[in-house]
């Protein structure tokens, strides 16, 4: 490490995607900035997913990856990047290290255990959050952990007024998301209907275009109000932190609700906690659903597009119902 505590310390992040993802990696990135004196943080993000990371202060310069690598790489060597922090581990990462040839430091994504637990059920991994396995990235630099959780910045242009956009009245506001990544990770119509008609209060209805088909088919009513495909993900972000409650299943919303500290109700599918992801010091009347002891799951480490065993009981079988008088319960 540099020796000379007036210069700058130029670091360079990289996490390709997706939001939830590159969500978890704020605290790292907070944490260098605070604690390594001159620190100068750079990030290297998909193109689509820079906007969550735009209003963050603690970053210095984002570098977007479009299709071509090429010129990413050429648009960092220009920058003289000190040390690499690689915290997302794949082809793309492994190229752009090799280019730069600096001191690198990279996250083990453990995917041999996790593997191991998807395909013979067999629980290897160790219990502890992502987050704070990111960090085992940054020893070197003295960095650790100030516990203070994710952020999320919104830029002033998606700030949404949900009292004025909406016309909400005095209550409790529950966001609920009906999208994600993969549909085995996301909640079924018949779960969301009764859910929604149960829900005390101001229901916000959030996903992204390609679940407007989706929202079409859920309840409607006085107290629901459909956002669906029409806010970005910063606007989606504003009316999260305005929410008191958010329902979702294991998506980069809940990631965003834990940043503002808000109660999560996740639910999970396919997906399980174990792998390290769920929420990271979320509101304190957070809960978490999942059916346990099923023997297909978890499928897949990331998702399906449709359930392999054609009966998709890790969702199916919630009960909308107890899922509902925990949300009112908060």
């Amino acid at each position: 490490m540099k020796t000379n505590e007036s210069s700058k310390v130029k670091f360079l992040i990289i996490r390709f995607s997706s939001i939830g993802d590159i969500v978890l990696t704020t605290p790292v990135i907070r944490c260098i900035k605070t604690q390594v004196e001159g620190a100068e943080i750079h990030f290297a993000v998909k193109s689509r997913f820079k906007e969550v990371l735009q209003a963050n202060p603690y970053i210095d310069k984002i570098h977007s990856l479009d299709k071509n690598l090429e010129m990413l790489v050429r648009e960092l060597k220009k920058e003289n990047i000190d040390y690499i922090i690689d915290l997302h581990r794949n082809i793309r990462s492994f190229r752009v290290k090799l280019a730069l040839r600096r001191l690198s430091f990279s996250f083990n994504k453990l995917n041999v255990r996790k593997w191991i637990r998807v395909n013979l059920k067999w629980n290897k991994l160790p219990d502890i959050h992502i987050v704070e396995r990111y960090f085992e990235t940054v020893k070197y630099f003295s960095v650790d952990n100030d516990n203070k959780g994710l952020d999320y910045f919104i830029r002033p242009e998606d700030e949404y007024d949900l009292g004025l956009k909406a016309n909400l009245k005095t209550g409790k506001i529950v966001s609920v998301v009906i999208g994600g990544g993969h549909y085995t990770k996301q909640i079924p119509l018949e779960i969301l209907n009764i859910l929604i008609r149960n829900i005390q209060g101001s229901v916000i209805l959030l996903g992204g275009k390609e679940d407007i088909s989706k929202a079409g088919n859920l309840t409607t009513g006085q107290n629901i109000f459909n956002l669906v495909g029409k806010l970005n993900i910063g606007q989606t972000a504003s009316v999260i932190k305005q929410s008191d409650v958010i329902v979702t299943p294991d998506t980069g919303a809940m990631h965003i609700a834990s940043a503002f500290k808000k109660n999560v109700v996740s639910v999970w599918g396919n997906t399980i906690p174990e792998f390290g992801m769920y929420p990271y010091l979320p509101g304190p009347d957070s809960k978490l659903f999942q059916i346990e002891k099923l023997y297909c799951r978890p499928c897949s480490k990331i998702g399906f597009s449709k359930c392999p065993e054609k009966h998709f009981r890790c969702m199916r079988d919630h009960n909308a119902e107890l899922i509902a008088n925990a949300v009112n319960s908060i």
